[in-house]
């Protein structure tokens, strides 16, 4: 009934336009995230003449994302603030840059390293960037920059190293979980991250400081006057969670099913952070802390939603099929099919998981003509997706909305960034199939 009394258009064409329409809000007219998000998941619904499954898809989308996300933002968030406040990340901070010869390097490592067992890019990010903030103004330079070195630190690890969700599943689909397979996805995405590492620090200088102006003023005299606090006390907080979440997925003891739950470890983390903080402060006022840092998060629960409101919509048009199908059918050489299905099915819906999940559905029966080893094929996809992300992605959102960047900032940055990452990982994947095949 719907599409009777509204014009259906091709998905190829809904898509580009809606994608229009958005940058368009978002970038020159500058309407807020939220509402530009929505704007264009109306819009394609419209073009695509299902509005009764427009909405129900924007609130299925909404709903999906604040559900998986909104305990982890809000709980990560609040421990952020409260380590900012303490002086927390200041000492982490300092150790970083006593430790290491190239801070930046090694916050780089920390998101490499801590994503997959963590089990999520986005996690990983929310953990470390109040570390991030601290040491660009120890370090003097950008917060862009180095919420940049770490954000695609954890985008390399997570969508080429076993057993990250993304390639996990397409590994067995494939038939290719074999400890050499598992070598060679560690070596990409090594060299992926210090491809990502080299862009921001050599393009993503904005220029100018990031003032982080929410904290107000005040705040740097405060800092001034801080008496930092013990390790255990800054430490803590974040690694007890990434502690228990480790420990879930690397055994079977009952107890980590519960307390290794990535909602359910932030939370321990931030009564931690709380129990910590009232030890030298105030209740009253580490609960003004509390409650700033929910507040933050509402922002960046807003913006994801609103992305999860545009993949639905639209997977809604089918517009993820028509590129896939499309892409199959034409003459392109064959590394570069699995590769630009899996960048085209990425573009549509932003998450990942789901990616490497209906890619290898759409590879798999054309693989003898493909006439490729699954190996390559694995890597060829992996690398699509991280060619194009965007607003429909959910970490595009919280990457700028935590590191305080405007969405052309975020395009330059960790858009730009992923797919030059993902260019990168495919020709290294196209050398080793010439060496070793």
């Amino acid at each position: 009934m719907s599409g009777a009394y509204f014009l259906i258009m091709d998905p190829l064409i809904i898509f580009t336009l809606t994608l229009i329409l958005i940058l368009i809000l978002t970038a020159r007219i500058r309407l807020h995230p939220f509402l530009s998000l929505v704007t264009g998941s109306v819009f394609a619904g419209i073009l695509a003449g299902e509005p009764e499954g427009t909405l129900e898809a924007i609130s299925l989308g909404m709903g999906r994302v604040f559900g998986q996300f909104a305990i982890v933002i809000t709980a990560g968030s609040i421990i952020g603030l409260i380590l900012h406040r303490t002086g927390g990340t200041t000492l982490i901070a300092d150790d970083i840059i006593r430790i290491s010869g190239k801070p930046l390097l090694a916050l780089n490592l920390l998101g490499f390293i801590f994503a997959v067992p963590l089990m999520c890019c986005i996690l990983a990010y929310v953990i470390f960037i109040p570390v991030s903030r601290e040491l660009s103004k120890r370090l003097g330079i950008s917060g862009t920059i180095s919420a940049t070195t770490l954000g695609l630190g954890t985008l390399a690890s997570f969508n080429l190293v076993y057993p990250s969700p993304v390639v996990h599943p397409a590994m067995v689909e494939l038939g290719v979980l074999r400890p050499e397979v598992i070598i060679t996805g560690l070596i990409i995405a090594i060299a992926v991250s210090l491809t990502g590492y080299t862009y921001a620090l050599r393009f993503c200088d904005p220029g100018k400081k990031n003032s982080y102006s929410a904290e107000g003023p005040d705040l740097a005299r405060e800092e001034k006057e801080m008496v930092l606090p013990g390790r255990f006390a800054s430490y803590t907080p974040l690694m007890v969670p990434i502690m228990l979440i480790v420990l879930d997925v690397f055994t079977a003891v009952p107890l980590f099913d519960l307390t290794g739950d990535p909602d359910m470890a932030l939370l321990i983390g931030v009564i931690l952070a709380i129990l910590l903080a009232v030890r030298t402060f105030d209740f009253s006022e580490v609960r003004g802390w509390i409650e700033k840092g929910i507040r933050r998060s509402g922002i960046v629960l807003l913006d994801m939603c609103g992305g999860g409101a545009l993949g639905a919509t639209l997977a809604l048009t089918g517009a993820g099929e028509a590129l896939g199908n499309f892409l199959i059918e034409t003459s392109l050489p064959p590394l570069l099919i699995p590769f630009l299905v899996a960048a085209a099915i990425q573009t549509v819906q932003g998450s990942r998981v789901v990616t490497m999940l209906v890619t290898p559905a759409l590879i798999i029966p054309v693989l003898p003509e493909l006439a490729l080893p699954a190996e390559i094929v694995l890597f060829s996809m992996a690398s699509g997706t991280l060619l194009i992300s965007h607003f429909n992605d959910p970490f595009f959102w919280i990457f700028g909305d935590l590191a305080e960047m405007d969405t052309p900032q975020v395009l330059k940055t960790y858009t730009i960034g992923g797919a030059i990452m993902g260019i990168c990982s495919l020709l290294l994947t196209g050398i080793i199939y010439l060496v070793l095949y």
